[in-house]
């Protein structure tokens, strides 16, 4: 059964990698009550180890559902652009590129929701990126894309909004927050983009369509939709809207009932909901 909505789909004006809210001028960091610093939290500058040294560290899991993209001629050519940015002294983003597949194995997966290129943008110096898409790590204040979204979560559920924007505790529930592209450098948005991520990525989201059943597929603006094509007939759950930045959020994105529809879709094929609220403390 394939379960799909969609709204306000014309005309779109381009998100800049999840973010438009990433291209905003800093905001001052308000840290919720028992929120660790980002360095207790393991985060540097930036990336350092070489791209292939990342990909060898992959559980072996996630390297299976990869191994046609590893074994492509986009792999060496993806990892030294990025080997050689890092190099330059360039700033990339983020420290742990594949942070999303460590907190959310292959068989554990209910829901990928697919976002563009990571945030490329500190806030007071604290990176936003981490690797999960729209998510960010506390004490950073959440962007006004993942504002819209815990808004839309707060009048499915009648949730208390978050007072932080880390997303880990979706991840560990099975949550996939896969952006198309991994790495960006410092202050330039989609400066990686069209590099070979996007191959990578599209293996991941045809691998995860194609050995698995009833997943829910969040498709959110242009960018995010053009990726339906990768899903094969297999039984999934596609829900389409809008993207929740500031800039087309009020044509379809609130109102969309998604959080709440992935909740049904799962628990109708036997698998447990997941809590979209997030804890008041985020572990290190």
């Amino acid at each position: 059964m394939e379960l799909s909505t969609a709204a306000g789909l014309a005309s779109e004006v381009r998100e800049a990698s999840e973010p438009c809210a990433a291209s905003e001028p800093p905001s001052t960091v308000r840290r919720a009550e028992g929120l660790q610093p980002l360095e207790a939290q393991g985060f540097s500058a930036g990336l350092c180890a070489p791209l292939e040294s990342q990909f060898d560290a992959l559980p072996r899991g996630w390297r299976e559902h990869l191994r046609s993209f590893i074994d492509s001629p986009a792999y060496r050519p993806l990892c030294s652009f990025v080997d050689a940015q890092i190099a330059a002294g360039k700033t990339v983003y983020p420290t742990e590129v594949f942070r999303a597949l460590r907190l959310t194995g292959p068989d554990d997966v209910k829901v990928v929701v697919v976002g563009q290129d990571p945030y490329h943008g500190d806030d007071k110096g604290h990176p936003q990126a981490h690797g999960l898409a729209f998510s960010v790590p506390a004490p950073v204040r959440p962007p006004p894309s993942l504002r819209n979204i815990f808004k839309e979560i707060t009048a499915e559920f009648g949730h208390e909004m978050p007072s932080h924007g880390c997303l880990d505790a979706w991840a560990r529930q099975g949550v996939l927050l896969l952006n198309t592209v991994l790495t960006v450098e410092q202050g330039k948005a989609a400066s990686h983009a069209k590099r070979g991520w996007e191959a990578c990525t599209d293996t991941l989201i045809r691998e995860l369509a194609h050995r698995h059943e009833h997943l829910v597929f969040m498709l959110w603006g242009a960018h995010a939709q053009a990726k339906r094509a990768l899903l094969d007939a297999r039984p999934h759950c596609v829900l389409e809207a809008p993207h929740p930045s500031p800039l087309s959020a009020h044509r379809g994105f609130l109102g969309c009932g998604h959080f709440r529809l992935a909740n049904e879709y799962l628990e109708a094929n036997g698998r447990s909901p997941i809590d979209w609220r997030l804890p008041a403390t985020v572990d290190g």
